[in-house]
């Protein structure tokens, strides 16, 4: 049986970057082990992860979402704004709404959740260093819904985030220097969006697609 001598298959230069080291090491093996890998650096926060990207110019990044310093969705946005072209794939724990919209924005290629197989983790960085994308079908599906949906405005994300923390609506109102009817309205408009009956759903719904902190 012919096989291909390991020299002469084209070796797709990554990069992985995770602020867990165990994670970091774990894929960057597995990675490592396959025909025509080749791992070239590992970064632990995200602007490690910007200035290892400047160094190697790797044909693929991993990135990890919540990292130090720096996101994964900026350390995005700072690479693509610097080279267009640039292969990123999100490697992360997070499935939000919020969370896949702000890194395909930014301009992710692919994006894969850490409790994939193997297997499927293998075929989407192969799929991007070959210049496609990949976007598993839960994920494109969760897309979708944030691109179809009412977002939130600016000033209704940080109403609800006030209203999180436990702020009255005068005490919004005084911070933002708007008035309390405004305040009432803006909470009426997000109610209707998120399709919640109170502030205490809106903000369970908030958290839980990742449009505010948990």
């Amino acid at each position: 049986m012919y096989r291909a001598n390991p020299l002469s298959v084209k070796q797709f230069r990554i990069v992985v970057a995770d602020d867990h080291a165990v994670v970091r090491a774990g894929v960057a093996a597995l990675l490592d082990r396959e025909t025509g890998f080749s791992i070239v650096a590992q970064a632990s926060s995200g602007v490690e992860a910007v200035e290892l990207w400047r160094k190697h110019r790797p044909d693929v990044m991993l990135v990890d979402l919540k990292m130090p310093a720096m996101g994964g969705a900026e350390v995005i946005a700072r690479i693509r704004a610097e080279r267009a072209d640039a292969a990123l794939v999100v490697l992360t724990a997070f499935d939000a709404d919020e969370e896949i919209f702000r890194a395909v924005k930014a301009g992710a290629r692919g994006y894969i959740l850490k409790d994939t197989l193997a297997e499927e983790l293998i075929s989407c960085v192969r799929c991007v260093c070959e210049g496609r994308t990949y976007i598993p079908a839960g994920i494109a599906a969760k897309l979708a819904g944030r691109i179809s949906g009412n977002a939130l405005t600016e000033r209704e994300s940080e109403i609800l985030s006030r209203v999180a923390t436990g702020e009255s609506n005068k005490r919004i109102a005084l911070k933002l220097h708007i008035s309390e009817g405004t305040v009432k309205t803006h909470i009426a408009n997000l109610l209707s969006k998120l399709d919640a009956t109170s502030r205490t759903a809106a903000v369970a719904i908030a958290r839980r697609r990742g449009l505010i902190d948990a």
